[in-house]
């Protein structure tokens, strides 16, 4: 992912992201990936799109070893700072979700509420970008290793956008990618891109990427359920294994 706008939101956004209302099941959705991942104490868990570390931290809280990944650099240092007042030790690096690659391999991973997976920058092929995601955490992960994310729902964008949006650019149908101005503090504008998923499109780009799915639920943050995704729920949530050959 390029440079621009995203880390110009998430920048502005840092300071008060954790005030979010869906941040506030933090604990209830850490139980729920050791559970969903079977974690065991000592597994090296890789977060993709850590932001602040709300799972990370809970996670490390747990006794499990985990590394973050983000873009932004105002998030990792929020996350930082509660790590180091809590006491834990997790490793956060800076970059690019699809182009990170370290040298350890992980036991799983997890990637959720828009941190990396449907966020992406003008100029950027939305498939191709995502694909890369996929194939570089792959290429991180140990054989039969799970893989645990939620992404947008490509249901709900197509309910809520009109002919008239088509028309402006702001929603492509096929792709099912959205362009929206978003105004920040200062008042500044900037212009986001994001990519809805439908179930059939995640099956085959996870298995282009050597995984498996496992489920498909819905998957909304702060209303992890493991019940049927509904058309206008705003987030899928999808459990994948790496293939263990």
């Amino acid at each position: 992912m390029n440079d621009r706008s995203w880390k110009t939101f998430f920048k502005d956004e840092a300071p008060r992201y954790l005030d979010n209302c869906f941040t506030k099941n933090t604990e209830f959705e850490v139980g729920f990936i050791i559970n969903e991942l079977n974690l065991n104490d000592g597994d090296h868990i890789l977060d993709i799109g850590c932001g602040t570390g709300r799972h990370s931290l809970g996670l490390a809280a747990k006794n499990m070893k985990v590394t973050g990944i983000d873009l932004s650099p105002d998030m990792l240092a929020i996350a930082r700072e509660k790590a180091g007042k809590a006491k834990l030790d997790v490793e956060f690096i800076e970059g690019d979700a699809s182009k990170v690659r370290l040298e350890k391999t992980f036991d799983h991973a997890i990637c959720v509420c828009e941190g990396a997976f449907g966020l992406y920058e003008k100029g950027e092929e939305p498939i191709g970008f995502h694909l890369g995601i996929l194939r570089n955490v792959n290429g991180m992960l140990k054989p039969g290793a799970r893989l645990l994310m939620t992404v947008l729902n490509g249901y709900k964008k197509i309910r809520e956008h009109s002919d008239e949006d088509v028309a402006r650019g702001i929603f492509d149908p096929v792709t099912l990618t959205t362009v929206c101005e978003m105004k920040l503090s200062d008042g500044t504008k900037v212009s986001l891109c994001e990519k809805g998923f439908l179930p059939d499109e995640l099956e085959r780009m996870l298995g282009e990427s050597g995984f498996r799915m496992l489920a498909l639920w819905g998957g909304t943050a702060g209303a992890w359920n493991k019940e049927p995704l509904k058309l206008d729920e705003y987030e899928i949530m999808v459990i994948a294994e790496k293939n263990k050959v």
